[in-house]
């Protein structure tokens, strides 16, 4: 241990605080790197001839040299833990903004200097000026980040031990970069824990809110919170524990997925809630004055820092999510095929089957209800259809122009080209109908989902524009029927045709075709989808382009969970570099790829199965 001692005071002489290299691993900190090709160089790398106790012929190398680093004093954690001063709303922010910050900066430096390189080199240009006027080719929009020194991230290589240690000599610049994504991890469990310890002390166990709120009230809006914080007190700890073994963390996934696998059910129990919690808080604040006041009052407190009572609500369900991410972060940075690959596959594998659990739990809620609610709108002129079913769930709805006679020269002149029908796309079901007085829907045909094709009509001038052909290959009277439909614009028309026939060709390619370059978005505003075929969107969400439509609308597919919508152009911003979207699509493979396995196995033993029967 003296040796060693000794080895790291010698490269503690190296000085960090002078590096200004444009690929510092503090760059990519805070959030995800979207590429691995800058690389950063926080100092020299200890060979065995520099520092005999690390030779190869020593009984331990450089990895297990690393392990036996003094660990960080409990009193020493705990004091920087407490001293987390972001909540979890403002520490989850900052992050995102800083990955979308990171992007941009790397789609930049890439763009300006492709320009530089395709610029006329004639004397009658000079070179000094040309850097200049590249960089105005690629204005982009800013960011301020961590431009409160109060407020910015707290990194791993920060940390006093750390700086002390000499280590950061020793690690490779893509190991400081793991250190830093596992550190994320926990540093950002206490803020979320930190949030949670006050939406129970200040909001939940107020004495005023108490007194106002019947117990059946209160336990819909905080549901199980109480047991939330538990879990989370339990998985911090642990984490805590982790850290002070040692100043170099060895891996958290493994805790990941054991809290994961036993303990992080309760976040399921809470998000399934979400649909009648927030009914419920949205009847409170309407019909009782003294709750709105009171809640007004208790958000004005500076412990809030600004946030509103409903951003902590919402709390556990962004943890759960932002959890997967932060191990898919650690996943991209692990070495291939390691027993931290191993364990960051599993950790990922069972947050995922968790998050599915949460979505399926707050869909179940609120697809039930609306089921019932078209249900009773319904009247059936041919053979009634059962609507409501366990397995059926709406996917879109809305009001659509239906051509009336065949498409001749006079019925183009008529007034009544088109008549409204009314379409109800299910998962497995279309219902089409016409709106009737009462909120009532009369429907006159029907057909599977899967015997639906659709084709879109050539321009054919502005009075067919948004025309497409919709053909029931085997309707309610088991005939085929076919309808020409109007939508109301380019992307009502492209919508209804994905969504009537998911199958039939997008413009781009989807993630599963395993291309390494298609058109790519990140999300710079986060979005709330309106409708069924919408996807919601969070900050620094990667998605590829499978449609666009001329009046500001695409349809994507999220790498992280292949999940696909539409959503407006404005929310998101084009990354232009071909090595950052390559780079993207290879990350998300890798950490899919225990799916892939997974369904290799499943495939292997159909066939089996098969040679079996036979």
């Amino acid at each position: 241990m003296e040796l060693l001692a000794a080895a790291f005071s010698a490269a503690c002489a190296v000085d960090h605080e002078g590096s200004s290299s444009e690929s510092d691993p503090r760059d990519s900190a805070a959030g995800h790197l979207a590429s691995s090709e800058s690389s950063s160089t926080p100092g020299t790398v200890a060979t065995p001839e520099e520092y005999p106790a690390l030779a190869t012929d020593s009984p331990t190398t450089l990895t297990e040299a690393l392990k036996m680093i003094h660990p960080i004093p409990s009193d020493s954690w705990k004091i920087f833990i407490e001293q987390i001063g972001l909540l979890y709303q403002e520490y989850r922010d900052k992050s995102t903004l800083h990955e979308i910050e990171t992007r941009r900066l790397q789609d930049a430096e890439v763009q300006v200097a492709v320009d530089v390189d395709e610029s006329p080199t004639s004397e009658e240009t000079p070179p000094e000026e040309e850097p200049a006027s590249s960089t105005e080719k690629k204005a982009l929009p800013q960011i301020c980040l961590l431009s409160n020194a109060n407020s910015r991230f707290n990194l791993w290589q920060d940390l006093p031990e750390i700086r002390s240690s000499g280590v950061l000599d020793i690690l490779q610049p893509e190991e400081i970069r793991l250190q830093e994504a596992m550190f994320e991890l926990v540093t950002s469990e206490a803020s979320y824990y930190k949030s949670l310890s006050l939406l129970v002390s200040h909001f939940m166990d107020n004495e005023r809110l108490k007194k106002i709120l019947h117990p059946s009230e209160s336990h819909i809006l905080f549901s199980n919170v109480l047991d939330v914080m538990a879990v989370s007190e339990r998985f911090l700890l642990e984490l805590e524990q982790r850290m002070e073994e040692n100043i170099v963390i060895s891996d958290v996934c493994d805790i990941v997925y054991q809290h994961a696998a036993s303990h992080f059910s309760v976040y399921i129990t809470y998000v399934s809630n979400q649909t009648y919690q927030e009914r419920a808080y949205k009847q409170l604040l309407q019909e009782k004055a003294a709750f709105r006041e009171v809640i007004s009052q208790l958000e004005l407190d500076p412990k809030c820092k600004g946030l509103p009572f409903s951003s902590f609500l919402i709390l556990p369900f962004q943890r759960i999510t932002r959890l997967k991410l932060l191990v898919q972060n650690i996943l991209k940075r692990v070495e291939e095929s390691s027993e931290r690959e191993c364990t960051a596959l599993d950790a990922h594998k069972e947050l995922e089957m968790v998050v599915k659990a949460c979505n399926e739990g707050v869909r179940k809620m609120s697809r039930t209800e609306q089921m019932i609610s078209i249900q009773k709108k319904m009247e059936f002129k041919i053979k009634s259809v059962p609507i409501i079913s366990h397995s059926r769930w709406l996917l879109k709805q809305g009001e659509l122009q239906q051509m009336s006679g065949p498409k001749t020269s006079r019925t183009l002149r008529t007034k009544k080209l088109f008549r409204e029908i009314y379409l109800f796309l299910f998962n497995d079901l279309l219902v089409i109908c016409r709106q009737i007085p009462g909120d009532k829907y009369q429907v006159f045909d029907s057909a599977p989902r899967g015997l639906l094709r659709v084709e879109e009509l050539e321009d054919q001038g502005q009075t067919l524009a948004n025309v497409f052909i919709l053909r029931l290959l085997e309707n309610a009277d088991d005939r085929e029927a076919t309808y020409m439909l109007k939508a109301s614009s380019q992307s009502e028309m492209k919508r209804w045709m994905t969504s009537l026939a998911p199958n039939r060709r997008t413009k781009f390619v989807s993630f599963t075709s395993r291309l390494l370059d298609c058109p790519q978005v990140q999300c710079v505003h986060p979005y709330v989808a309106q409708q069924p075929d919408e996807l919601s969107l969070e900050l620094a969400d990667i998605l590829n382009i499978l449609e666009k439509t001329e009046d500001g609308w695409i349809f994507g597919e999220r790498l992280h969970d292949q999940e696909r919508g539409w959503f407006p152009s404005s929310m998101v911003e084009e990354i232009m570099n071909p090595k950052i979207r390559s780079q993207n699509l290879k990350e998300c493979f890798r950490v899919h790829k225990m799916d892939d396995a997974q369904r290799s196995q499943n495939k292997d033993r159909r066939k089996i199965g098969s040679r079996n029967r036979q």
